[in-house]
């Protein structure tokens, strides 16, 4: 009986077994000869797929930016631009905070990753669409760039320890439920952005009301 083939090597192998291991063990745990060890092959062979370390963490990273929904900014979705916006930061969240040791990747922009492309594509053009002059559009896409990468990045709950006793009334008089924070780690993180995001939402609703009268006129269609 003939033995089973291994299963071929390829771009999408090496990438979820380098994702996997950012996941588990961090960023530091990747390298050629680790990953090559994992997957069951000589480390040329990955060569043959990557230049080089650097591509395979891109590559990952990509493949987190593929998880973030972009349905709201189709032209044919009912969603104002404020709602857009919000549905697509809490997406963007959940796609970086299931995979946070990819997010300092993530966090250097898309560079000439296809699904990051897509995303600021995306972002941008359904802001255009709903009337905001190009150039706030960037702003705003690099503005809520920041906010979900930095809100990604790490937990403010979890900075408390659970030990009471660290937080002597005498010396910190305002912090006595501070233990109970990492055990509600979830409700606090989550309370903050969404904190957060209703607060540039606002913000930014501000401007858009704003708007010169001109620039309303130039991007009302013409009737026939």
């Amino acid at each position: 009986m003939a033995r089973p083939r291994k299963p071929l090597l390829s771009r999408d192998r090496i990438v979820e077994a380098a994702g996997a291991l950012v996941d588990s063990e961090g960023l530091e745990a990747v390298s050629t000869r680790r990953l090559a060890a994992e997957l069951g092959v000589s480390g040329p062979s990955l060569y043959n797929h990557f230049r080089n370390k650097d591509e395979i963490l891109d590559a990952v990273a990509d493949s987190v930016s593929a998880q973030v929904d972009l349905s709201m900014f189709d032209e044919d979705d009912g969603r104002d631009w404020r709602a857009a916006l919000h549905d697509w930061a809490v997406s963007y969240r959940a796609a970086l905070a299931a995979h946070p040791h990819i997010v300092p990747v993530l966090a250097q922009g898309p560079g000439r990753r296809p699904a990051g492309l897509r995303v600021a594509d995306a972002a941008f053009g359904g802001m255009v669409r709903a009337g905001w002059p190009p150039a706030q559009a960037t702003y705003i896409g690099a503005l809520m760039r920041y906010f979900v990468t930095g809100s990604a990045l790490g937990s403010f709950a979890r900075g408390f320890v659970d030990d009471e006793a660290a937080y002597d009334p005498a010396d910190y008089p305002h912090l006595g439920q501070a233990h109970l924070l990492a055990d509600r780690r979830q409700k606090v993180d989550e309370g903050a952005f969404e904190t957060g995001l209703r607060a540039i939402l606002d913000g930014l609703a501000l401007q858009y009301e704003q708007r010169t009268p001109a620039a309303t006129v130039r991007r009302t269609p013409k009737r026939s």
